[in-house]
């Protein structure tokens, strides 16, 4: 892990940090977007009794609503405005994808280029927009059965708190989506991983002193907060292990007559990194399964008892939670991996600039090729995902350790912060080359 680290500070120079201009803007905008998400995040919706609304919330603390409190970075447990957070464009993002399985129409706009793509953003817009308006009814009718020693969480209930929660989580959420989409355009890094990031690392601090807490008031031992420490130092290592991990697959091109040259005939590799979909499984996972939970668990008290009996298995650490949730990873991993990486495609781009790999015919069988090695891959890709997101909630779960040390949030804060590094040192080699052309230009004119 030291060296990982050390690798990606040394490629960062801070010198040419500072002569990146445009990277700086970059930066610049990037944190003051956060910043803005992480103002909203303390802005409630109207009408709720936040004394009240703690209380229910402390009580559910170590179940699956803690978990989406933790994507929100404390938003729902606060009810804000940005309580939904990006989840709801996330499952949009989700269901159009799949429609592209489904649908003829929405496959051939995926064909179509940019064009293509501009459409199916609207229509995964449209989706955001139904999805934020069903769950923040579905959260305005849970708030309404919520009640404490003081009265009820909600103030006023009724079909005019009803409407005006829908209508401020759906704004909250539409405006989550376009900032994330502002800062992939004009900073640095995928918006929507970094807001979700952004959420975590800032209840980090909170979830240590809740933790120290807890060891000096005995409720756990000091020897558990120090095997806590060490599984995090683990799994993160882990984590930076696998995701830099690739299988090399060696590519050749033939020599061919350029003139009186020979050229050509040099060896490449094709790089397919071990975890192709990155964190995109965990966190589709987490909001597919974010509706129908929520709506369990916050009508799981006034239901028939076979839905207390659902909502309690699908507390932390309980089966039924523990199977859907790697279900549903390991569905998402080979899902994702297979939009990203298309074998046939890669095969006849090969094909088509003479490139092989030794042993495979060019074409069908390098496709069929690719795609065998990409399958194993992909296997040992979701069972890493499977054990970074579940085994340390096995571990945690009888206790009262905060959901920011679980191996979901690890891999999310590491893998995006490995991305966001990675893009800058993109954005320092651009720059470098540009130094450069510039100056041969300048030497060019002055002989």
């Amino acid at each position: 892990m030291a060296s990982a680290v050390e690798q990606l500070a040394a490629n960062i120079n801070l010198g040419s940090l500072a002569k990146a201009t445009e990277l700086k803007k970059r930066l610049w905008f990037t944190l003051g977007a956060l910043i803005v998400y992480r103002l909203g995040t303390y802005i409630p919706i109207p009408g709720i009794d936040p004394t009240v609304l703690a209380d229910v919330f402390q009580s559910q603390a170590g179940g699956i609503l803690g978990m989406f409190n933790m994507f929100s970075g404390g938003a729902l447990g606060r009810m804000t405005i940005f309580a939904l957070n990006i989840m709801p464009y996330i499952s949009a993002s989700i269901i159009m994808q799949l429609m592209t399985t489904v649908s003829p129409y929405i496959a051939q706009l995926k064909k179509e280029g940019e064009a293509g793509r501009k459409k199916m953003n609207q229509y995964t817009r449209y989706g955001t927009v139904l999805l934020a308006a069903l769950q923040g009814y579905g959260i305005a009718v849970g708030l309404e059965g919520f009640s404490g020693a003081s009265g009820g969480a909600v103030i006023d209930p009724g079909m005019f708190f009803r409407l005006t929660t829908v209508v401020t989580l759906t704004g909250g959420t539409i405006f989550l989506m376009w900032l994330g989409e502002q800062i992939t355009a004009r900073g640095v890094g995928n918006g929507i991983s970094l807001i979700i990031l952004a959420g975590i690392v800032a209840e980090l601090p909170r979830a240590l002193v809740n933790t120290l807490e807890l060891g000096r008031t005995g409720v756990i031992s000091p020897g558990f907060i120090a095997f806590i420490a060490l599984m995090v130092v683990g799994v993160i290592a882990f984590i930076i292990f696998i995701e830099r991990s690739q299988r090399r697959l060696i590519v050749q091109y033939p020599k061919r007559q350029k003139g009186r040259q020979m050229v050509g005939g040099e060896n490449t590799h094709l790089p397919l990194k071990l975890n192709t979909a990155g964190v995109i499984p965990p966190i589709f996972a987490s909001s597919i399964l974010l509706l129908p939970i929520t709506a369990i668990g916050f009508n799981a008290g006034q239901g028939p008892e076979w839905l207390t009996a659902v909502a309690n298995n699908l507390g932390r650490g309980q089966p039924l939670y523990m199977l859907l949730y790697a279900s549903a990873i390991i569905f998402f991993a080979f899902f994702y991996t297979a939009i990203v990486f298309n074998p046939q495609d890669t095969a006849d781009n090969l094909k088509k600039y003479g490139g092989f790999i030794p042993g495979i015919r060019p074409g069908k069988n390098t496709a069929e090729y690719l795609d065998y090695v990409l399958t194993r891959l992909t296997v040992v890709g979701a069972v890493y995902l499977t054990a970074v997101c579940l085994l340390p909630e096995l571990l945690i779960s009888q206790y009262a350790v905060p959901f920011y040390f679980g191996g979901t949030s690890l891999l999310i804060v590491v893998t995006v912060t490995l991305d966001t590094f990675g893009q800058i040192q993109s954005h320092l080699l651009a720059h470098q080359y540009e130094g450069l052309i510039k100056k041969s230009k300048l030497r060019g004119r002055q002989s």
